[in-house]
Order: C-alpha cells, then structure tokens, then sequence
C-alpha cells in the first residue's frame, strides 16, 4: 500500500508542477504579466489562434486531476492507518485481561473495625506532660 501510496505522491507532484506551469503561462487579460514573461507568445505559434482555449482547458482538466489525486492520497492514508499492523502503530493495543482495574477484584475480609484502643496504643497515652511513672 505504500508504494501505491508513493507513486501517487510523485504524480500529484508532475500534476501540482504542470497547474503551476500552465496558469502562469496564461494571458492576462491586460496583456501584460508573468504570461507574456514565459513565452505566451511561443504559445500562440505552437496552439494558434486558439491558444486561450487551449490553456483554459488544459488548466480544467490538470485542476481536476490534482483534486481527484488529493481526495485519493487522502483516502489512502485512512485506509492505511486503519488497518495497520502493531508493528507500526503508534498507541500499544492492550489486552482485555489486563484493562480491567485491581479495584473492582474482590477485597479480602478484614479485622472488624470495633476495636478499641488500648492502654500500649500511642492514643490512649494522656497528652501533655502528665506522664508521671
């Protein structure tokens, strides 16, 4: 899947660099610009007379390939991060034996908690210097 993944990459890459390419290559409206800078000129005696529509067209069809690659890499990645391995994955997958806290085991029975304190116990002593022998 990642090669598929990578040689897709590159052609939206030719794709993005060809959009770039043929919209500067466009006339401006007011004949002046990057468009005549990069030979729209050369285009006019390579496309003729119809050189706008030429470009316009290639401009379409290059837009709606760089979008349709996009929305596919796109799909790509979240198939691939779906079904990775454990290998790869970023977050440990943890078992069901272990999810379970400690807390909600049994507890064994204890002493019961009627006890009183006795005179050993450090609170039965009396306080306050009253410890006479």
């Amino acid at each position: 899947m990642s090669l598929l993944i990578g040689v897709l990459t590159f052609f939206l890459i030719l794709v993005s660099l060809f959009l770039v390419l043929v919209v500067l290559m466009q006339r401006a409206k007011s004949d002046g610009g990057v468009g005549a800078a990069l030979g729209s000129g050369m285009t006019e005696s390579t496309f003729g007379a119809e050189t706008g529509n030429v470009l316009t067209k290639a401009t379409i069809n290059a837009a709606i390939a760089f979008f349709v690659l996009s929305f596919v890499l796109y799909l790509a990645h979240i198939y691939q991060r779906n079904h990775m391995t454990d290998e790869g994955s970023a977050l440990p997958k943890v078992p069901a034996s272990m999810a379970v806290p400690a807390a909600s085991q049994p507890a064994p029975e204890a002493a019961p908690a009627t006890t009183a304190p006795t005179a050993a116990s450090p609170a039965a002593a009396p306080t306050g210097g009253e410890n006479k022998p």
